[in-house]
């Protein structure tokens, strides 16, 4: 008899590894966002000052500084005040793996469906 996931839960492991997974949860929704990828992205290239990621994003500083922040709360990226200047940079850059991964989904999912029509 197969086991039910409890709603809104996942089956009943032990609280370390329940607790794992939550913080690769955390992550995880902290780069799901386009302008959050962006970012991250950004700074792959090296350190950005706040000004020149407002200025790509094309966004107003209130909403630059709020993806900024979820990007730090989770760890991913790390700030320096220099000045009046914030500097951002990518604290684990390996997180760029993670985009690999991402595109090569899109692309096994785009061979799919050309497979399915063709």
């Amino acid at each position: 008899m197969a086991r039910k996931i409890p709603a809104g839960g996942i089956c009943a492991v032990n609280p370390k590894t329940k607790a794992l997974f939550e913080a690769r949860a955390r992550i995880i929704k902290a780069m799901a966002h386009p302008t959050r990828l962006f970012i991250v992205h950004e700074l792959s290239q090296g350190e950005r000052c706040v000004w020149e990621l407002h200025e790509k994003i094309e966004a107003d500083m209130s909403t630059v500084s709020k993806h900024l922040a979820i990007l730090r709360s989770a760890g991913i990226i790390s700030d320096e005040k220099r000045g009046n200047q914030v500097f951002y940079t990518l604290r684990v850059p390996c997180v760029m793996n993670f985009f690999s991964c991402v595109e090569s989904v899109l692309k096994t999912s785009a061979t799919d469906t050309i497979d399915l029509v063709g």
